[in-house]
């Protein structure tokens, strides 16, 4: 197969709003020993990818600008070190950047088969969001079976997807939104109870019922006065993840209660960890949630998909918070 040298990508031409996303065409990049190149289908759309866009969160040293970190698609190419995928294979990946392009490399290992049965748009939309609640609420929160989990943000693509996987390992789950319509498909998705913040208290709810005992894990993608707040609502023993800070980094905090309850107070970042434990976060994904995703049991849920040229529309539905989960670019069409 002989390969373009030059592909069309997206770019940041500058740190601003949507409109600075602009498609242009950019050097094929280079396939290093343990990558495989991939000809891409679909990218999911995230914030960090808006955070970015603002000039807000640089790429790792040596990463591509191009954003975009979840992609879908067929290997064309692998190094010369790659030992599981060969051309033709069609794969998911997790990306550290150049995800808004024709093609991408991947490292091996952060690669996984597209889920049986799984259009490429919804491969695209499973890696962030997956590899993030996998290593959040299951390897750092400890969640396990009959205890209970708290998501912020239940509706985003982060928060449904958290929703599925604690229910079918067994959780109760309670989730925060900000409308009625959202309430209802994080319910619709498995939660037990979904809290519309805009008029209702979420520690009144969930200490009423909870019966005063609180939550085991608690997902926060909010962060400012929502981690105090959540603190009030933790059982003892309890495990406060923190992933984002959409009302800030800062907060004043009591930690008397953290002593009293032996709180564990915890978070993340998965853009910058090295690529051996992403892929440490592959494995555990391929054998524990990879059957589920086959058998039909938890699924991304996609919002809408734009052309990969409309990148730009596809920002502005992100900040504008009306989606309900993912948002995804296409690059091309399946049945190319």
């Amino acid at each position: 197969m002989q390969l373009p040298d030059q592909m069309t990508a997206v770019e940041i031409t500058a740190p601003g709003e949507p409109g600075v996303l602009k498609a242009a065409q950019r050097d094929m990049p280079k396939v290093g020993p343990d990558e495989v190149l991939i000809e891409v289908a679909a990218a999911g759309v995230n914030r960090p990818d808006v955070l970015q866009r603002r000039g807000m969160y640089e790429p790792p040293p040596s990463t591509t600008d191009i954003p975009g970190l979840e992609i879908a698609g067929t290997v064309v190419a692998v190094g010369n070190h790659v030992k599981r995928w060969k051309r033709g294979d069609r794969v998911c990946a997790l990306v550290a950047g150049g995800g808004y392009a024709e093609y991408c490399t991947a490292p091996e290992g952060q690669c996984l088969p597209v889920p049986e049965g799984f259009s490429m748009i919804e491969a695209a939309c499973i890696p962030e969001t997956f590899f993030t609640v996998w290593t959040n609420v299951f390897q750092r929160g400890r969640l396990r079976q009959s205890e209970t989990l708290l998501v912020h943000g239940g509706s985003s693509g982060i928060g449904t997807t958290a929703i599925q996987l604690a229910k079918a390992f067994g959780a109760k789950v309670f989730a925060t939104a900000g409308s009625a319509d959202k309430c209802k498909a994080c319910q619709d998705l498995g939660a037990d109870r979904a809290v519309n913040y805009k008029t209702e208290d979420f520690v009144e709810v969930i200490t009423k019922d909870t019966g005063g005992k609180g939550v085991d894990v608690v997902l926060d993608m909010v962060g400012g006065d929502y981690i105090p707040r959540s603190i009030k609502i933790m059982a003892v023993e309890g495990r406060h993840v923190s992933i984002a800070f959409l009302r800030g980094p800062k907060v004043e905090l009591n930690v008397e209660p953290v002593m009293r309850k032996r709180l564990t107070l915890t978070g993340s970042t998965l853009r910058p960890r090295p690529v051996a434990d992403k892929a440490a976060i592959a494995g555990e994904l391929s054998e524990k949630v990879w059957p589920l995703l086959s058998a039909g049991k938890v699924k991304p849920v996609i919002f809408k998909t734009f052309p990969l040229a409309n990148a730009a529309e596809a920002h502005a539905l992100m900040e504008s918070s009306e989606h309900i989960g993912k948002i995804a670019l296409v690059v091309r069409n399946e049945e190319r």
